[in-house]
């Protein structure tokens, strides 16, 4: 059985999503029954195509096509005439398509083949989800993603249990949540107590990440250190003196370390799919605050592993509970359980394989 996974960036969470996938369906006893490629874009600063050649599994199959985020007819259009020549080559048994945008390019390339291939789209956070566009075009993104699927077909994989409830009013729907390699991650953690209570964010620095808002916080609580491990487009918006930006590092070892540094994990985003930060930072038995938000609040269980809210006000109270080491600790186990239970990579991907296979 051939298996072409299609994604737009292969940044962030994604990235690491993906390199788990590829070392999972790369092991031998797999991939002799399972051929599977990745065809992505590097548009992203923080990617380097040398760096996904080392880290990825040499059992799959790696292929650049360009394609950009937001719409383009003409780049849209090249895209997609590039993804049908692959394709075609390539004869694929079963196209998964990742994210809107290749959601959208790769379920026209797969109507170009004229054969019928079993088709599935994961939308890892719904682009009408979004909370930097209009009314109007939230309605348009929903539009599209109604309508391609009634004319397309094929099976939407939702990544968490609140994208799983929304992907159901749209078509055929499946449940396989994102996992992550829970032993890999763990390993990096070390107990520690640092002298002031010292609260961390991961990511690109970006208008879905709320990098204001986090300035916002740090400056209502002085005493607090904060840390935002990564970098972007919006780092002149991150002002305040108690936060130390780390900038991208690309080796994995020093980001878990910085991880691991911290005592309590923030997840401020506007809107997600189901944040593997959040689920690393779970599986190095951080209690997490995060926004009552899709996504997070599939990861985050209210008072057992972290806190939930909708207001900044409710911090002080979260925060306050949270300085007590034991609680700390209590939560993080709870949380590492709760990774083992829900997230585990090895468990989801064979939920994944058994979709391909059925």
């Amino acid at each position: 059985m051939k298996v072409v996974h299609i994604i737009e960036a292969l940044g962030g969470g994604v990235y690491t999503y993906f390199r788990d996938l590829s070392t999972f369906f790369g092991d031998d006893e797999i991939n002799k029954n399972i051929e599977t490629t990745i065809i992505y874009s590097g548009n992203r600063k923080e990617i380097d195509a040398q760096k996904i050649k080392s880290e990825f599994s040499d059992g799959i199959k790696l292929i650049q096509v360009n394609m950009v985020r937001e719409f383009s007819p003409v780049q849209d259009l090249k895209s997609t005439y590039k993804l049908v020549k692959e394709l075609k080559k390539i004869n694929p048994d079963v196209i998964h398509l990742h994210s809107s945008k290749a959601g959208a390019l790769g379920r026209v390339a797969y109507f170009f083949l004229f054969k019928k291939k079993k088709l599935f789209y994961t939308p890892h956070g719904y682009s009408f989800l979004r909370t930097d566009i209009s009314k109007t075009v939230k309605n348009i993104y929903w539009r599209i993603e109604k309508n391609f699927q009634r004319f397309f077909g094929g099976t939407i994989v939702a990544c968490g249990d609140t994208e799983f409830e929304i992907a159901k009013g749209i078509g055929n729907a499946k449940l396989v949540r994102n996992g992550i390699d829970i032993a890999n991650v763990h390993k990096h953690f070390v107990s520690h107590q640092n002298e002031k209570l010292t609260i961390g964010v991961m990511g690109r620095i970006t208008f879905q990440k709320n990098p204001q808002f986090l300035n916002h916080i740090a400056l209502k609580f002085p005493d607090f250190n904060f840390v935002w491990i990564g970098d972007g487009e919006l780092r002149p918006s991150i002002t305040a003196p108690n936060i130390r930006i780390t900038g991208w590092i690309l080796e994995r070892k020093t980001v878990l370390q910085e991880l691991n540094n911290i005592d309590i994990y923030l997840q401020i985003s506007l809107w997600e799919g189901l944040p593997i930060a959040v689920l690393e930072a779970m599986a190095l038995q951080k209690p997490v605050i995060a926004t009552n938000i899709i996504g997070n609040k599939d990861a985050v269980l209210h008072n057992k592993t972290g806190f939930l809210f909708s207001d900044v006000s409710e911090l002080e109270n979260f925060f306050k509970i949270l300085k007590d080491p034991k609680t700390r600790s209590d939560f993080g186990e709870n949380a590492l359980a709760r990774c083992h239970d829900l997230f585990d990579k090895n468990q989801n991907f064979k939920q994944l394989l058994a979709l391909y296979q059925e």
